[in-house]
């Protein structure tokens, strides 16, 4: 009988040596455990979350950005509509840059990203924009959208990029004309001459020679000392090509202050010269808001 009574109470004195053991191992089972530095409910614990800091803790950036349109990685073609929702904090009066590099860092084009919506907000607000871009071959490309920052301080600037591949559109080549005084030492005003402007094919190359040359000089052609006697902010209304002659028709900064014969000489020049190129025009008639009496006058 003592033998019995001596193994229960080993065999009870063992069984307490192994619970406890586990509940040191094991812990409180009703807690908060830290677990990859988030706060992780164990059982059924009385107290709230800790509001502590868990070790190793790094909140995530939330997405800021959400691209709808081009997809990543999407083959894409000129003009592209860019579509998505940012948070509103992305935004500065509504817009914020959208920037296009190719894989050398070359920038490509660049957008204005325009909310559709209130966007005074914390939340997500959707935007558009519209890019087009030149490219003779199949480019990888990166698109960047930039938080609109006016305030300058570099620490609040912030980017999302997008990888994207671009197609090739089919182009042409024409002519714009303008001065340059070294080809032309003598400044004969009326002596204009041709460069040469790549563009997206058209059924309207006219309207496209135009609007190139309303563009000015690209910096390249500047350095070769290639210039345009037009006004600045001058816009083009309308083009017409009937029986031969090209009918041209500006808005009114294209008479703002271009007093003097040389100078009205050179701007007449520029655009005749650019419309003649095409062999349906043999005769330029110029026109500012659809008068082309007492325009231009030197």
């Amino acid at each position: 009988m003592n033998k019995i009574f001596t193994f229960l109470g080993i065999f009870i004195l063992l069984l307490v040596i192994v619970t406890a053991v586990l509940v040191i191992l094991r812990g409180d089972e009703d807690t908060w455990l830290c677990v990859q530095g988030q706060w992780v409910q164990h059982g059924n614990p009385s107290s709230k979350m800790p509001t502590s800091t868990c070790p190793g803790f790094m909140p995530q950036e939330p997405d800021w950005v959400i691209l709808n349109a081009p997809k990543e990685n999407e083959l894409v073609i000129s003009p592209v509509l860019i579509e998505g929702k940012a948070k509103g904090t992305w935004f500065f009066e509504g817009s914020f840059p959208a920037k296009l590099y190719d894989e050398q860092g070359e920038l490509l084009s660049v957008a204005i990203a325009s909310s559709k919506g209130e966007w005074m907000t914390e939340d997500y607000v959707d935007f558009t924009a519209q890019m087009t871009f030149l490219v003779t071959t199949t480019t990888q490309a990166k698109l960047v959208l930039e938080r609109d920052n006016p305030s300058g301080l570099t620490e609040l600037d912030k980017s999302v990029e997008f990888s994207l591949v671009l197609k090739p559109s089919e182009t042409m080549d024409l002519q714009v004309f303008f001065n340059n005084n070294e080809l032309d030492p003598e400044v004969s005003c009326v002596k204009v001459f041709p460069v040469q402007r790549r563009v997206f094919k058209t059924l309207e190359p006219a309207k496209a020679a135009i609007e190139e040359l309303l563009k000015g000089p690209t910096s390249n052609e500047a350095s070769q000392s290639y210039q345009t006697s037009l006004p600045q902010n001058v816009k083009l209304n309308k083009i017409g090509i009937a029986k031969g002659v090209a009918t041209v028709d500006f808005n009114e900064a294209l008479g703002y202050q271009v007093g003097g014969s040389c100078r009205v000489s050179a701007i007449r020049a520029q655009i005749t010269e650019t419309l003649k190129q095409f062999p349906s025009v043999q005769d330029v008639v110029i026109s500012i808001n659809g008068q082309t009496e007492d325009i231009l006058q030197p």
